[in-house]
């Protein structure tokens, strides 16, 4: 199906005395995390306003792909690690792609 893939906004909330090693870990699982095959991109961005605030741009392949995820060592690793930095817990929404076609990514 065209415009299958998932795209999920992660968005964090870090306490400020956390943003360095917030930002080191989450680099370390984006890295990772564009070798599996279900992943077709695993942005980090933060907010160029608040150093606190970042967003991960998350873009799965199908619909399975966001599960086998969350079972690889480098996403536990980053899930324990970070939990303590956050100012509160973190939010998501899921969306699916519309524009461009699931080729152009």
């Amino acid at each position: 199906m065209p415009n299958s893939l998932r795209v999920v906004h992660v968005h964090v909330h870090v306490k400020p005395e956390h943003v360095d090693a917030f930002r080191e870990a989450t680099l370390a699982n984006a890295r990772e995390s564009v070798k599996e095959p279900g992943v077709a991109r695993f942005d980090v961005i933060q907010d160029s306003e608040d150093a606190t605030r970042f967003v991960l741009v998350e873009v799965y392949r199908s619909a399975e792909a966001p599960a086998a995820h969350k079972d690889t060592a480098h996403y536990l690793r980053w899930r324990d690690t970070v939990a303590p930095m956050m100012a509160e817990p973190r939010t998501s929404r899921k969306y699916v792609n519309v524009f461009p076609e699931d080729a152009g990514w």
